[in-house]
C-alpha cells in the first residue's frame, strides 16, 4: 500500500467503483479504499434497487420512453426548484447511455414484471438488487486490475497549496502514506453521524433510523471543508421516509420502509396532517 499510484480512490460505493474502473481502462494504476470489512462494501449502495435515466423509446427493459423535459420537471418538483439547471440537465443528457455503460461493466438488469404496477418506464431495476450490482462491479474492477484494501480508513489528507501530497490511512493495524498523483473522494457523507446531524437537528437526531450504512461518517467530508471545500446545499435538508419502528438504528435497508400507514395518520409537530398515508 505505500507504493505510489496514478489515482487514488476513497470509497467503494457506485461513484468510487465507477471512477477507479474508468480510470483504470484509461490506463492508470489505481487503488481503491473502502472502509468497511468486505461484506459491508459498496456504502448506501448496497440498498438501492434502482436508477433513473433518460431514453427515447422503450426496450427490454423499460416499458416506454423518458425525455429530458419530463425527467427535468420531475426533478424540480422533487426539490422544489431548488436545483442548478445547467448542472442537472447535463446530468440528464448524460445518463442517456448509462443502461449500456452499466452492462458493460458487469450489471444485469430486471425485466418488467407482467400484470404488476411498476415504475419500470421511468426507471431502471437491477437484477439481484443493489448488492448485486455492487459484487458486479468490484469482480469487474479485479479483472480490469484495480487494487482493492478493505477496512481501510483514511484518517488524513495531505493537501499542499490546494493540492494533494498523500493520505494517511489506518489499515491492518498499521498506519500507512498513500502517495498518488490525484485522488477521488467518494466516500459519502455524514448520514450516520449522529453528533454532526446533531449540530443541525438538535436531540431530535438522537432518534434518526439510518436506513444505510454506519460507514457513513464525513470524515473526508469534513478534512474537504478544513482544507478550503466549498460547501453547497443545506444541511438540514436530506431524504427521509417513514421508517418501520422495528428497524435496526443502522443498515436495514429498503426492507424497513414503510410506504402506507393503515391504521393511523401522519402529523407534524403542529399536529397537521402533511402526509398520505394511503401511497
Amino acid at each position: 500500500m505505500n507504493r505510489g499510484f496514478d489515482v487514488l480512490v476513497i470509497g467503494g460505493g457506485n461513484a468510487g467503483l465507477c471512477a477507479a474502473m474508468t480510470a483504470q481502462r484509461g490506463g492508470a494504476s489505481v487503488l481503491l479504499l473502502e472502509s468497511s470489512p468486505e461484506v459491508f462494501r459498496g456504502g448506501n449502495s448496497r440498498h438501492t434497487r434502482d436508477i433513473r435515466y433518460m431514453h427515447e423509446r422503450g426496450n427490454a427493459y423499460a416499458t416506454g420512453p423518458y425525455l429530458e423535459e419530463e425527467f427535468w420537471d420531475d426533478l424540480l418538483r422533487v426539490t422544489g426548484g431548488e436545483t442548478t439547471e445547467p448542472l442537472a440537465r447535463l446530468t440528464i443528457r448524460e445518463s442517456a447511455n448509462l443502461d449500456e455503460w452499466m452492462a458493460a461493466h458487469g450489471v444485469r438488469w430486471q425485466r418488467p414484471l407482467k400484470g404488476t404496477l411498476h415504475l419500470a418506464r421511468t426507471n431502471l431495476f437491477f437484477l439481484g438488487g443493489g448488492k448485486a450490482m455492487v459484487n458486479a462491479y468490484y469482480d469487474t474492477a479485479r479483472r480490469l486490475g484495480v487494487q482493492i484494501a478493505y477496512e481501510a480508513e483514511v484518517r488524513r489528507l495531505d493537501v499542499c497549496d490546494g493540492a494533494f501530497r498523500s493520505a494517511v490511512v489506518a489499515h491492518g493495524g498499521v498506519s500507512h502514506e498513500v502517495r498518488s498523483k490525484c485522488v477521488v473522494v467518494a466516500s459519502g457523507g455524514f448520514e450516520a453521524n449522529i453528533p454532526w446531524l446533531r449540530k443541525y437537528w438538535g436531540d431530535a437526531a438522537d432518534n434518526f433510523v439510518i436506513r444505510g450504512t454506519k460507514y457513513n461518517q464525513g470524515l473526508m467530508l469534513e478534512q474537504l471543508l478544513e482544507h478550503g471545500g466549498k460547501p453547497v446545499g443545506n444541511p438540514r435538508e436530506f431524504h427521509a421516509v417513514a421508517v418501520d419502528a422495528r428497524a435496526p438504528k443502522f443498515d436495514g435497508g429498503i426492507v424497513t420502509r414503510l410506504d402506507s400507514v393503515p391504521f393511523g395518520i401522519v402529523v407534524n409537530r403542529e399536529a397537521r396532517r402533511f402526509y398520505d398515508e394511503g401511497e
